[in-house]
């Protein structure tokens, strides 16, 4: 069986290796990696490092930002569901709680490339119509309530947008209309291991919100303590 030189593993299982160190690497990273930070990490050249993280995005399992970043993406959920089905189970009574806490929808969002992307949605009997969101839905990052907090996550740099500097001061995000039409968001950021995500809330009220803002930051604590070994 053909041998990389100076390697006594076969050829296909140190490709498959290198692919697994390499997914391992970019879903742990919270800022993600560039194809020269990679190919540094595995020791091996940038056209190789660029390969894997090719094959590795054609299978959905990562995603490359507009920055040129390669990021976990969504796709690693349908390849460990049973990892992501204990995400949702770990995330859901305390949310549940809180929607019905707050009276509004709640929200599981985590990051995908340059999108946020619902894990899971919880809605309150108690507001009354519903909202209309569904696990999947996904937007920009930069726009939307979501979007804001998880980016709130990333290193800070003297060009952030002031928005994403007032939620790391104030530890959540607010919006309006950005995302829906006439509806208030409200995301408190934590992360699930290494993994960006948040609490986002939607209401047509803004008086709900106003409410909300004390019991999400406190749902958000607990939360990020279950979580922070996640994975």
């Amino acid at each position: 069986m053909t041998r990389e030189e100076g390697s006594s593993a076969p050829l296909g299982a140190q490709t498959l290796a290198r692919g697994l160190r390499a997914l391992s690497a970019v879903a742990q990273s919270p800022t993600g990696l560039s194809i020269a930070e990679l190919a540094e990490h595995l020791g091996v050249h940038r056209s190789i490092a660029y390969r894997i993280l090719a094959a590795l995005s054609d299978a959905r399992l990562i995603a490359r930002g507009p920055d040129g970043r390669y990021r976990g993406s969504v796709g690693l959920i349908h390849l460990a569901d049973g990892g992501l089905t204990a995400l949702r189970v770990a995330v859901q009574p305390g949310l549940v709680a809180l929607a019905e806490e707050i009276g509004a929808t709640v929200s599981f969002f985590v990051r995908e490339g340059e999108d946020a992307v619902a894990l899971a949605v919880f809605e309150s009997a108690r507001q009354g119509f519903r909202m209309g969101f569904q696990v999947g839905d996904r937007h920009p990052l930069d726009r939307g309530a979501a979007g804001l907090a998880i980016r709130s996550l990333d290193p800070a740099h003297a060009d952030d947008d002031e928005r994403i500097v007032e939620a790391r001061e104030k530890g959540y995000a607010h919006t309006f209309g950005e995302v829906e039409p006439n509806l208030h968001g409200l995301s408190v950021p934590l992360r699930a291991g290494g993994l960006p995500c948040c609490i986002n809330i939607v209401s047509n009220r803004t008086e709900v919100l106003e409410a909300a803002i004390e019991p999400a930051l406190e749902a958000a604590g607990r939360l990020a303590e279950d979580l922070r070994n996640f994975g």
